[in-house]
């Protein structure tokens, strides 16, 4: 396929070193809105879990290359691919397999470069306009491949206490890869997740943020919605479960901004 100048590659690692912030709903449900909106997208399941893969419909049985086989350097990216349901959104599967990748690896020369090099053959054949890589909510060997092959950090953050305090550790984290591993790495930006309307917290959470860190934070936030937290039962993202509801109606929203906000950061660079 001829390369594609005009769209080069986004890679966009979704990470939060604190759990249960929206990270793995975020990758899903961001990764389905963008191929929505015309996007050609892949999905990295990057955390052992494979809720990911789960969310997407995409069963054990379905998982027969994994992220872990290409880092591990048995099979390339593309043969690990696997195709959804969904039109314009692809996903490479994760098994617990990976969580062995750290031991396995040892002291291998580049070995938080693993992800990286596998991922260059994408880099200019206009398969896909971005890649979402979705973290374990821990700082280990995975986190840190995926931060040294991303082109930019994105930050689901909770409306909950103890937020910032999370956000704090990320950026900590962020400085260091940039420091030794890849100093081209930007926080593309803040999500807001489990916004409720109802919570003062939320509120306070949500003003606090936006006072700290400004236009990185996206306007769109995503509420706390029954009908998102439903969906990976079904193997399901939220906008094939129930386009209509708030929840799906945010990610679309979401989608768009990230796609705005990726025109205006090419044009600046032009």
């Amino acid at each position: 396929m001829p390369g594609n100048t005009e769209r080069p590659l986004r890679v966009l690692v979704i990470a939060n070193q604190k759990g249960g912030v929206g990270k793995t709903t975020t990758a899903i449900n961001l990764g389905t809105a963008l191929a929505a909106v015309g996007e050609k997208v892949l999905l990295i399941d990057s955390d052992p879990q494979g809720n990911a893969s789960t969310g997407l419909g995409v069963g054990r049985a379905q998982r027969k290359t994994t992220l872990y086989d290409v880092l591990m350097g048995e099979h390339t990216i593309e043969q690990a691919v696997v195709h959804t349901a969904l039109p314009g959104l692809d996903l490479v599967p994760a098994d617990p397999d990976l969580s062995g990748v750290e031991l396995e690896l040892g002291q291998q020369a580049r070995r938080s470069f693993k992800l990286r090099d596998a991922l260059h053959p994408l880099r200019d054949s206009g398969q896909y306009t971005y890649v979402l890589i979705d973290c374990p909510p821990s700082l280990n060997l995975l986190t840190v491949n995926a931060m040294a092959a991303a082109d930019a950090v994105l930050v689901p953050l909770q409306c909950e206490f103890f937020a910032l305090e999370g956000l704090t550790q990320l950026m900590r984290t962020v400085d260091l890869v940039r420091g030794s591993l890849n100093p081209n790495l930007e926080i593309q930006g803040v999500v807001l997740t489990m916004y409720d309307r109802r919570n003062s917290l939320s509120e306070q959470v949500a003003s606090d943020v936006r006072a700290h860190f400004g236009e990185a934070v996206y306007q769109t936030v995503i509420p706390r919605n029954v009908r998102v937290s439903e969906a990976p039962s079904f193997g399901k993202p939220v906008l094939v479960y129930d386009l209509k509801c708030t929840g799906s109606q945010a990610y679309l929203k979401l989608a768009r901004e990230v796609v705005v906000r990726e025109r205006e950061r090419r044009a600046q660079a032009a």
